[in-house]
């Protein structure tokens, strides 16, 4: 059995999903994974327009074959809160967009998911989640079975050392569908978390945006657009030097989890305060007693880590 990971990515692109799914394909290019699928969730914008930018981004990959499969259309037991004024009406503010010529696949995501997991060997496939986790939410608990097949939750959401970025106390993928992160962090499956306590280490400089822009192809100048755009509003909001760039830590996270680092912990998620909805509390000094759920990440070689999307770029057209 191959030993490089066997990915898929769930997510609500999204610039900084553009740049995680740009990466997972120039990883694959590398042969460093195996990417297997793209399932779509509604959350920075809504399902229609995360459905069509996956493909897109796919398109731009020239990989217009590639399998993309579209999901939940809302929250678990919430309405859907989106992010369009982080990025744009379309998700993918900042370059021009095209009718994408990658197909939908005809199958909802959630079944995809419980299908492909059915047929997996054990501890075979990470999944990375980088929206909310609404269709994970849903295939664990229609299936719990499938939960042999899956290696690693290698997610990107929460907060607990840093303030939230939708409201003071929550993260936006944990905020948007709280009740699926708590049943995904119940699951049983070994979780890693890049929360913002990480992410906000890894911040788009005009050094780093150079790299991808001086690189022989479309897809780095295109990327450099897409992050300058999207992280003005990092910039305004949270006076960084640069914006945060959350998503592309997850895929970093589970292919090369030697950069990162942080501590095995009990983490739950409130559902039931409107006040502090979606907040996570991290047992960091194992206050209550109870076993660790995840792996919540806390630092990051963020020099490597661009390092290594620069390079996954590189091998796009």
């Amino acid at each position: 059995m191959s030993t490089k990971p066997r990915l898929i990515i769930d997510t609500d692109p999204g610039q900084d999903d553009a740049a995680a799914i740009l990466m997972a394909h120039g990883l694959a290019k590398r042969g460093l994974i195996d990417f297997i699928a793209l399932t779509v969730v509604a959350g920075n914008v809504d399902l229609h327009h995360t459905a069509t930018n996956a493909r897109i981004i796919c398109d731009w990959a020239g990989e217009k074959n590639f399998p993309v499969y579209a999901g939940a259309i809302k929250p678990l037991l919430r309405p859907l809160v989106t992010a369009e004024e982080v990025h744009g009406k379309t998700g993918l503010d900042g370059v021009e967009l095209h009718d994408p010529e990658c197909p939908l696949q005809p199958v909802h995501a959630v079944p995809f998911l419980i299908d492909t997991l059915r047929k997996a060997d054990d501890a075979s496939i990470t999944i990375c989640p980088i929206g909310p986790l609404t269709n994970i939410a849903q295939a664990l608990t229609l299936a719990p079975d499938i939960v042999r097949a899956v290696k690693n939750i290698v997610l990107m959401g929460g907060n607990y050392f840093e303030a939230g970025n939708i409201t003071p106390a929550a993260e936006f993928n944990f905020y948007v569908d709280p009740h699926a992160a708590q049943i995904v962090l119940q699951s049983g499956v070994p979780i890693t978390i890049l929360p913002l306590d990480v992410t906000h280490k890894a911040c788009i400089t005009t050094k780093r945006m150079d790299v991808l822009r001086q690189q022989d192809n479309i897809n780095g100048s295109r990327l450099a657009d897409i992050l300058q755009s999207y992280e003005r509003f990092d910039i305004q909001k949270f006076g960084l030097d640069g914006g945060p760039l959350h998503d592309p830590c997850a895929i970093t996270c589970a292919v090369f989890p030697e950069m990162f680092s942080g501590k095995n912990c009990h983490v739950a998620v409130e559902t039931q305060s409107e006040l502090t909805m979606g907040a996570c509390v991290v047992d960091w000094w194992n206050s209550t007693g109870k076993s660790a759920n995840a792996y919540w990440v806390t630092q990051v070689d963020a020099d490597k880590m661009f390092a290594e999307l620069a390079e996954s770029i590189r091998y796009l057209p």
